[in-house]
């Protein structure tokens, strides 16, 4: 099943898909910015989720009740357990598993492996169908050349530092500062480590696992929005059931070290994750998605460094480095290269689609009025 996107850009709608798009790189980009005391203060990853989640469910379920109470379709057993997919995977699993991987690692290796995340999506939404790859054509060549160089943009970032071009290197963080590592249960503990598994192994599996899951949330979402119109709707159930699996882990999980108060700071960052990063950018990601295509939504993941690096530099007085322009650079031109190519796609599409109308006219107009005078002629 192929699901047809206005990708390329050519409406308004689009357009404005492309612009929320780049917005909720922003939002991700203060995020990080604001969240990265919180969880330097050693606030518990599961507690951080669990409280986000809430607030986000909190907002969501109430206004989605509201809005969409006539184009909300009726509940199905596939519906339901596609929203049990979405929460699983975009929600659950994405973002305890890039937390938890975080604390594993260090945060210059958990920014490298998120360019994985539109290569992930491009894989799986083309062994669904849901997007449309033929290499041999200008368009398909475009589109896989797009994404390497959008990638290479946000690797270059990650790796390459560089001089400063804008405010100076004084008292800037190392990149590798160490975080507060999460604490592994013992029995999990030991039977990791009894396959060689530490815990820089398991951090990278975590943040491996992180790339999948929004990649198959993106896949999986694209082809549920062709059936079930209701995009705060899809997004509200995936946090309800997003939530529930994060209660579950936090009460499996709990113990008497698990710390549930906040700080004021903690608080503050709890409460933009979940009304913005969580609520607004969800909900902006769901319709972007129906419009634009997984494949091109994942795209826009690498300019999180490029936002997070800008609002550093805004608020926090970080220089901004000759690598991180370079890959910005790059990987505007990765997302020009994908846009036009669907672009192009969606053009050819419609003019397939009405020759092929005019074509089915032309038969029955001829059907209705008798052959035709030279048909005749040759006839008597």
């Amino acid at each position: 099943m192929e699901i047809s996107h206005g990708g390329g850009g050519g409406g308004g709608e689009a357009r404005k898909a492309h612009v929320a798009m780049a917005c909720v790189q922003l939002m991700s980009g203060g995020y990080h910015v604001i969240t990265k005391v919180a969880l330097n203060g050693g606030v518990d990853e599961i507690v951080f989720c669990l409280y986000r989640d809430f607030i986000a469910l909190s907002i969501l379920a109430p206004i989605a009740y509201l809005r969409e109470k006539r184009t909300r379709p009726a509940m199905t057993g596939h519906f339901l357990f596609t929203f049990f997919l979405l929460g699983l995977t975009g929600i659950f699993g994405n973002q305890l598993l890039f937390l938890l991987g975080l604390g594993y690692t260090n945060p210059t290796y958990a920014a490298a492996l998120q360019p994985a995340i539109p290569v992930f999506t491009f894989i799986l939404a083309a062994m669904m169908g849901v997007e449309t790859l033929n290499v041999l054509k200008i368009e398909g060549q475009a589109k896989v050349g797009g994404t390497v160089v959008c990638v290479s943009g946000a690797i270059l970032m990650v790796l390459f530092r560089g001089p400063s071009v804008l405010g100076y290197a004084h008292h800037v963080q190392t990149q590798h500062q160490e975080t507060m590592a999460p604490e592994i249960p013992g029995l999990m503990f030991s039977s990791l480590a009894s396959f060689g598994i530490d815990t820089w192994h398991l951090g990278v599996l975590c943040l491996i696992g992180n790339c999948i899951c929004m990649a198959a949330f993106l896949a999986i979402q694209a082809p549920l929005l062709a059936k079930y119109p209701a995009n705060l709707s899809v997004t509200a159930y995936s946090y309800f059931f997003g939530t529930i699996f994060m209660v579950v882990t936090a009460v499996a999980m709990s113990n008497e070290s698990v710390n549930w108060t906040l700080t004021w700071s903690e608080i503050w960052a709890v409460v933009y994750a979940g009304i913005v990063t969580s609520a607004l950018s969800y909900g902006l990601i769901t319709w972007s998605n129906k419009i634009l295509g997984p494949a091109l939504v994942a795209l826009y993941n690498p300019l999180q460094p490029a936002a997070t690096a800008f609002l550093s530099r805004i608020f926090l007085g970080s220089p901004i480095y000759l690598g991180s322009v370079l890959g910005g650079l790059l990987i505007i031109a990765g997302l020009y290269l994908v846009t036009w190519a669907t672009y192009r796609e969606k053009q050819q599409a419609a003019a397939l689609g009405v020759y092929r109308s005019r074509s089915t006219e032309s038969l029955i107009s001829q059907d209705f009025s008798g052959p035709s005078p030279s048909l005749a002629k040759s006839i008597d």
